[in-house]
């Protein structure tokens, strides 16, 4: 049936069972004209070679388009289809609500016990998730058929959200590039992990509209000396202290102290094993002897799953439990306002950097790349050894 011809659609009869045109072995487009006799619905059909199973994707009308280019677009849309099924994609549409469940690993409606379980990025993007997408009109979109200005709409309406400052009082913000940033970072990786698994056709969707706004998050590369660090700890609560401190010690991501156990310290050998890290893989870090000490008093008594570091009331720690604390404790301390809790791991980044430790070793122990520690801090070595050529004049 040749369906690229508009005077042959028109002259369709309507009936339930499409009109069909075979675009390759096994791959079909099909046409299904409107009772009311304008237009029609086009669909892709796939018969599995193995399992004679014979999926269908509804494509939609293409009422927006001249007819004379509904047929091109719709082959176009169907072969995407076929081919992403063809490489072992799922036929199974699902929501845009759906693929930031699978990525948190937990329903949106999950329990508090369950949500407490999840590990320190997961809940971050559990909460962001109920906050920006599960509630908003874009949560129940089908992402195979996700469009840019879908996702671009979405980003628009998050950027006018006000932040609140103080939530009690009513005390509002407008939403920083910086912040804004952080909110779509668990989105984008929700939908890339539905790429990766099957789930969509291509990212095109969100590739763009998900970008992060460049250079929006220098507020994380403010450098505090070893002066203004004890200036900071002096000010903080006991618990808070004491987790700040190791931070102090160790350049880990705050999320990444938080979410270990008492298990992953080897006291006799001085070591601690992080393997619950925004850097994917478990890795090993050496600890100097000052470090073992404390991790030794953080695990007295404690059973090998429970919590390293807690707040004095019981609780795990996380953004939303350490920001407040770190905040008054900096205007307190006459710091820079716009330091946090990550400038602390910048600051010991820099000073290993500074101190002649090779830029493998940092990127090893810190838990990221050598190209992003050669990316953010390789000047600094480049400047030493400026510094050290300029001796060698004669």
């Amino acid at each position: 049936m040749d369906l690229s011809r508009v005077s042959i659609r028109e002259k369709l009869i309507p009936r339930r069972e499409p009109y069909w045109l075979r675009l390759g072995v096994g791959q079909f487009i099909g046409y299904r004209p409107s009772k009311s006799g304008v237009g029609g619905t086009w669909i892709a059909r796939y018969i599995d070679p193995q399992s004679g199973r014979k999926p269908l994707h509804a494509l939609g009308d293409y009422g927006k388009l001249p007819p004379n280019e509904r047929f091109g677009a719709a082959v176009k849309d169907a072969r995407a289809w076929l081919e992403h099924v063809d490489a072992g994609g799922s036929t199974k549409p699902i929501t845009v609500k759906e693929a930031c469940e699978r990525y948190v690993g937990a329903p949106a409606d999950a329990d508090d016990e369950t949500v407490s379980k999840l590990a320190d990025n997961k809940y971050d993007a559990h909460v962001r998730f109920h906050r920006h997408v599960y509630s908003d009109p874009i949560a129940p979109l089908t992402l195979q058929r996700l469009t840019d200005r879908q996702v671009r709409h979405w980003r628009a309406r998050l950027k006018a959200i006000p932040v609140n400052v103080k939530r009690n009082e009513g005390v509002t913000r407008e939403r920083s590039e910086s912040t804004l940033n952080r909110d779509m970072t668990p989105f984008r990786a929700a939908l890339n992990l539905a790429l990766e698994n099957g789930d969509a056709l291509t990212a095109r969707a969100w590739k763009g509209p998900l970008k992060p706004v460049e250079g929006a998050d220098k507020s994380r590369d403010i450098y505090l000396d070893r002066e203004q660090r004890r200036a900071l700890l002096d000010k903080l609560a006991p618990d808070l202290g004491i987790f700040t401190r190791v931070l102090c010690l160790l350049p880990l991501r705050p999320g990444a102290l938080a979410a270990v156990r008492v298990a992953q310290f080897d006291s006799r050998r001085s070591t601690l094993t992080i393997g619950d890290d925004k850097a994917g893989e478990g890795r090993t870090v050496p600890l100097p002897a000052a470090t073992v000490a404390i991790l030794k008093e953080q695990s007295q008594n404690k059973l090998p799953g429970a919590w390293m570091f807690t707040r004095s009331d019981g609780k795990t720690w996380n953004k939303d439990r350490w920001r407040q604390g770190i905040k008054t404790a900096v205007a307190i301390a006459s710091l820079p306002a716009n330091a946090t809790i990550y400038a602390i791991r910048h600051s010991t980044i820099t000073d290993l950097v500074i101190s002649g430790l090779d830029l493998l070793t940092v990127a090893q122990i810190s838990g990221t790349s050598v190209a992003m520690i050669e990316k953010h801090y390789g000047h600094l070595r480049r400047e030493h050894a400026a510094a050290a050529l300029a001796h060698l004049h004669l």
